[in-house]
C-alpha cells in the first residue's frame, strides 16, 4: 500500500508543478513516478545503502541546507544586481578551481546544483584528474576566499545531507 501512496503523491506533485490535469500529463507523471520509485527501491535496498538512522539525520538537516542555499541565492542576486545597475564594477570575473574534497558523486551533484542556482556562479567543469570543480564566479579577485566559502558551505550545511 505504501508504494501506491508514494506513486500517487509523486504524481500529484508532478501535476501541481505543471498545473495540469491533461490525461497525457497524468500518464507521463505516472511513468516518471514509477521510474523514480523503482530507482529508489534499487538504490535504497542495495547493500551499500545508508542506514535508517543516517537517513533520518539527513532528512532532519535538509531544511537548514535549503535555507543556506536560499541565502546564497539572495546574496548572489544582490551581488549581480549591484553590477547590473552600475553600483559595483565588474572587475575580476574568472574561473576558480574549487577542490572536490571528500564529496561523493551525489554530493558533487548537489554542490553543482546549489552553486549554479545562485546568480554570479556557475559550474564550468569537473576535473577529476586534478580533483577540482572549475567554477566561474563574478568576482574572482580572491580565489582563496571563494574556495574557503565553498568549503565552509559544504562542511557546515551540505555534508550532513549530501556528503
Amino acid at each position: 500500500m505504501s508504494s501506491v501512496l508514494a506513486l500517487v503523491l509523486l504524481v500529484l506533485v508532478y501535476l501541481l508543478a505543471l498545473v495540469s490535469l491533461d490525461p497525457w500529463d497524468v500518464a507521463l507523471g505516472v511513468g516518471l513516478a514509477a521510474g523514480v520509485l523503482v530507482w529508489a527501491r534499487r538504490t535504497l535496498s542495495a547493500p551499500s545503502a545508508i542506514g535508517a538512522g543516517v537517513l533520518v539525520g539527513r532528512i532532519a538537516r535538509f531544511p537548514l541546507f535549503v535555507v543556506a542555499v536560499a541565502r546564497e541565492i539572495v546574496v548572489g542576486t544582490w551581488q549581480v544586481e549591484l553590477v547590473v545597475v552600475g553600483v559595483r564594477r565588474l572587475s575580476r570575473p574568472g574561473i576558480v578551481a574549487v577542490p572536490i574534497g571528500d564529496r561523493t558523486p551525489a554530493g558533487l551533484a548537489a554542490t553543482a546544483l546549489a552553486l549554479t542556482l545562485s546568480p554570479g556562479e556557475v559550474l564550468v567543469d569537473i576535473d577529476r584528474s586534478r580533483g577540482v570543480m572549475l567554477v566561474h564566479v563574478i568576482d574572482a579577485h580572491d580565489p582563496d576566499a571563494v574556495r574557503a566559502r565553498h568549503d565552509h558551505f559544504y562542511r557546515r550545511y551540505q555534508r550532513g545531507v549530501f556528503p
